[in-house]
């Protein structure tokens, strides 16, 4: 084997055994190895147990990160390489976590109890791929398998569920028809895990290379999560700007933007109050007034729920807000969007609005404007344009030397000579600002 390890992996493997204990690199680095995607994580597991794990390496900071369930932590040149002595588990009661842990000296058991064959490959560091599952032949055919009876697996662990579709988003695999059925039938189980751990595999889902395809062959299983999703499927916009359902038109969207989780969430539930919204005109056009709040809405709510980060919450909650707005060819229009958002969230504003065209019909494709737009903003940009108070010539100090009185009126003040600079009543230069000040609010 041509497999690269890091430097701290083989020196773990190389004294495990030279102290005659065996150890293997398991799991996803191996079947990146595999895929010539390269690896940086390296999980080791080993028949050593934990205590002569921790006195084989006792040259070395060893951290107990998991010893109740067999795993420490040697940190080798700043690299933390976890080792696990292999084990097998008890009964799941709560569809995440084992009642009780038994190490034991067979390789073959530890592998068993993974979740799919791709990942249950075992790297010796030198030549040897232990594959007891077929993993090999699965990462050849592009197929995520459950490791035995998938209904087993997916309940002892229902994180495992959306694992397997995030596997699928990210390697481009297609889920094996019963691995698939099985997820269908027990995703129900998903409720019973916790929401940081839910919205962690969806962010990394949805920014796989393959979630366009994902989506649309996955939908049930987001749709468990987040059932506006399940609503979208195959509803006809009736509309002549779509050729797509919302759910197509949402998947594409998602595939367009750039993989940052908070922007691909946007664009996942941009559109989720479609269907809320849909209303028939005379001439038999779709339309959705007012879809851009409800989505909003729904966003709020799957976003609180699963205890998404205040960042994310924001900008997503703003994006879908506003995702509709027409952004008007004119220099002093961009000027005031820049200042009311920002020049970050306006231009991932610009990137979702060019995604959401990209997943519409192509006689309508605005793609010009938004170049135009762009162009736009950055000469505005380039040029130092003033567009929030701390670019303001003037400031609070300014005006109370200048014969104000502290007090609320200095704030009104500045928000009003910022907006008559933004509208270029005014220019931005001290002596023009706090003459208007004076003729205006008096000094």
């Amino acid at each position: 084997m041509n497999f690269k390890i890091s430097k701290g992996a083989f020196l773990v493997l190389d004294r495990l055994h030279s102290q005659g204990y065996e150890a293997y690199i398991v799991g996803g680095s191996v079947r990146d190895m595999y895929l010539n995607h390269g690896a940086h994580d390296f999980d080791i597991t080993t028949n050593a147990t934990p205590d002569i794990t921790k006195y084989v390496f006792r040259d070395f900071t060893v951290v107990e990160t998991g010893i109740k369930h067999g795993t420490v932590t040697v940190v080798v040149n700043g690299e933390n390489i976890e080792i696990t002595t292999y084990r097998q588990e008890g009964a799941y009661t709560d569809s995440r976590h084992p009642d009780s842990v038994e190490f034991t000296s067979s390789l073959s058991l530890d592998l068993s109890r993974r979740d799919f064959t791709v990942n249950a490959l075992a790297y010796d560091g030198c030549d040897t791929v232990v594959d007891l599952f077929g993993g090999k032949e699965d990462i050849e055919n592009g197929i995520i398998r459950a490791i035995g009876n998938p209904y087993e697996r997916f309940k002892e662990d229902a994180l495992r569920i959306l694992r397997g579709v995030r596997f699928a988003s990210v390697l481009g695999f297609e889920i094996e028809k019963h691995t698939k059925q099985a997820m269908l039938d027990l995703k129900h189980l998903l409720h019973k895990i916790s929401k940081e751990r839910i919205a962690e595999e969806i962010n990394k889902l949805l920014c796989g290379a393959y979630v366009k395809k994902t989506l649309l062959d996955m939908w049930e299983i987001i749709g468990e999560i987040i059932p506006e999703i399940s609503l979208m499927r195959g509803f006809d916009q009736k509309n002549r700007h779509h050729i797509y359902d919302i759910l197509t038109h949402t998947a594409v969207c998602v595939e367009k933007i750039e993989p940052i989780p908070y922007l691909r969430l946007a664009a996942l539930l941009h559109d989720t109050g479609k269907v809320s919204s849909f209303s028939i005109d005379e001439n038999g056009e779709g339309h959705f007034y007012g879809h851009p709040h409800k989505s909003e809405e729904i966003a709020r709510r799957y976003l609180e729920e699963y205890k998404y980060d205040n960042f994310t919450r924001d900008r997503v909650l703003l994006l879908v807000r506003v995702h509709d707005t027409v952004i008007e060819e004119d220099k002093i229009y961009v000027k005031k969007r820049l200042n009311r958002m920002g020049e970050k969230a306006f231009f991932e504003l610009l990137s979702l609005q060019r995604a959401d065209n990209a997943a519409q019909s192509h006689l309508y494709d605005r793609a010009k404007h938004f170049d135009v737009v762009e162009k736009i903003a950055n000469d505005i940009l380039a040029e130092g344009a003033c567009l929030s108070l701390k670019d303001l010539a003037v400031n609070g100090n300014d005006l109370i030397n200048n014969g104000f009185t502290r007090g609320k009126i200095l704030g009104n003040i500045l928000e009003y000579l910022l907006k008559s600079v933004i509208e270029e009543k005014l220019e931005n230069n001290k002596e023009s600002l706090l003459k208007e000040a004076k003729e205006r609010f008096g000094g």
